[in-house]
């Protein structure tokens, strides 16, 4: 999207390739149109406009078999250090379910004395009933249905993780764009399906069972086997 709309410039030049991107620009909302700065800059015509975006825009959206999902980002925001993500749910869930106190300020000095969120909290968290009571799950870990609407929006297209390389191919073919960029090779450190049995085997079944229920929709509306294996003895 960065490469397409040329709203990053590098030297004064737009980027042309999407791996040539500093990680730090991707994820700067500070850099990009969101829909908060939407909202804000057109106002009461925001309704509006969305509107109609919705009705004449190419709609697409990509999923990701729900249990995989939470594996990646328990490893990308718990296991990488990330300031942000230390102080507002690794610090709660340390003193929830670890029974810690006093814990440091910085995630470098928790990662350098041995004090890391593990899987089965992160898990805790998401069941716990008072962690919504709160505040809303992150996005990271907000079901999809929850967080893009597929029953309230006509999606032109809806591509898997599990196939990305032909299904983000095929989009840019729908889009008329694939002259103009290739979509990078998939990352070969991305976490895979192959992987649920080891992680989830130290979380309870009673646990895994609620888990199931908790993201059955996305397993349903996204055409995601169940993991009968991880529900049974």
């Amino acid at each position: 999207m960065i490469v397409l709309s040329e709203s990053l410039l590098d030297q004064g030049m737009p980027y042309r390739n999407p791996l040539d991107i500093p990680r730090e620009h991707v994820h700067n909302t500070s850099t990009h149109l969101t829909f908060n700065k939407f909202w804000r800059r057109y106002g009461k015509f925001s309704r509006h406009l969305m509107k109609i975006k919705l009705k004449k825009y190419t709609k697409f959206l990509f999923v990701r078999d729900p249990f995989v999902r939470l594996i990646s980002a328990f490893r990308s925001k718990f296991e990488l250090e990330n300031e942000d993500f230390y102080r507002r749910f690794a610090i709660p869930m340390l003193k929830l379910y670890s029974n810690h106190t006093n814990l440091p300020t910085s995630v470098s000095e928790a990662f350098g004395a041995g004090l890391k969120v593990s899987f089965s909290d992160f898990i805790q968290y998401l069941l716990d009933p008072r962690t919504e009571k709160m505040t809303p799950f992150n996005e990271h870990w907000r079901q999809v249905y929850r967080l893009c609407h597929p029953c309230q929006i006509d999606y032109d297209f809806i591509g898997k993780l599990e196939t990305l390389d032909e299904d983000a191919a095929y989009l840019l073919q729908l889009l008329k764009v694939d002259r103009l960029l290739r979509f990078p090779p998939s990352y070969r450190n991305r976490t895979a399906s192959s992987w649920e049995d080891n992680w989830f085997a130290k979380i309870p079944l009673a646990w895994r069972q609620q888990l199931y229920k908790l993201y059955e929709a996305d397993f349903v509306l996204f055409g995601y086997p169940k993991p009968e294996n991880l529900l049974k003895d």
